[in-house]
C-alpha cells in the first residue's frame, strides 16, 4: 500500500487530490515568458513533421520505396525533438526553477528520455549503416521511437488540459 508521510494516500477516485500544474506564482511565470509561446509553436510542429516522417516510414514499410525521404523525414523530426527538448529545459528552468525534473512535469521528462535515447538510437544506427541494423530494423527502431514520442505527446496533453482546467475564473 502506498503511503505519504501523512498517511494512506485514497485510491484514485476516492478523495485523492491531485497536486496542482502551477502554483499562482509559476503560472504568472509561465505566462510572462516568451519560452511559453516558443513551445507552443514547437509542440504542433513537432506533431505535424511526426505525422509526415510517420506516413513516409509506412509508405517505405508497405512498398520498400522510399528509403533516403524516410530516413531524412526521422533526422528532421531527431532534430525539431532536440530543438523543443533544449527551449522545453529552458522553460522549465523559468517556471519551475530548475532545467529538467521539476515536480509538475517530472513523469512527461523522464518519457522524454526515453524519446530522446529512442531517436538518438536512430541517427547513430541511420549513420552506421547496415553494421549496426538492416534497414527494416532501423525503420522499426523508428516506429519504437515514434510510440514512445505518442505516449509522450498524450502525457503533455493530458497535463495541459488539466493546467487549463485548474485556471482561475
Amino acid at each position: 500500500m502506498s503511503r505519504t508521510m501523512t498517511g494512506v494516500i485514497p485510491p484514485a477516485g476516492q478523495g485523492a487530490a491531485l497536486r496542482p500544474v502551477y502554483t499562482p506564482e509559476e503560472r504568472v511565470r509561465r505566462d510572462a515568458t516568451r519560452w511559453t509561446l516558443v513551445q507552443g509553436v514547437l509542440a504542433p510542429l513537432q506533431f505535424a513533421v511526426f505525422l509526415a516522417s510517420l506516413a513516409l516510414i509506412v509508405r517505405y514499410l508497405a512498398t520498400g520505396e522510399g528509403w533516403a525521404v524516410a530516413v531524412a523525414s526521422v533526422v528532421v523530426k531527431t532534430l525539431v525533438l532536440y530543438l523543443i527538448m533544449v527551449t522545453g529545459a529552458i522553460w522549465e528552468k523559468v517556471v519551475f526553477g530548475q532545467y529538467l525534473f521539476a515536480r509538475s512535469f517530472f513523469w512527461e521528462d523522464m518519457v522524454s528520455m526515453l524519446v530522446i535515447a529512442l531517436h538518438t538510437a536512430c541517427l547513430v544506427a541511420w549513420f552506421a549503416g547496415d553494421t549496426l541494423l538492416d534497414a527494416r530494423s532501423q525503420v522499426m527502431l523508428a516506429l519504437t521511437a515514434y510510440a514512445s514520442y505518442a505516449v509522450n505527446a498524450a502525457q503533455f496533453l493530458y497535463k495541459l488540459r488539466r493546467a487549463r482546467q485548474e485556471r482561475p475564473a
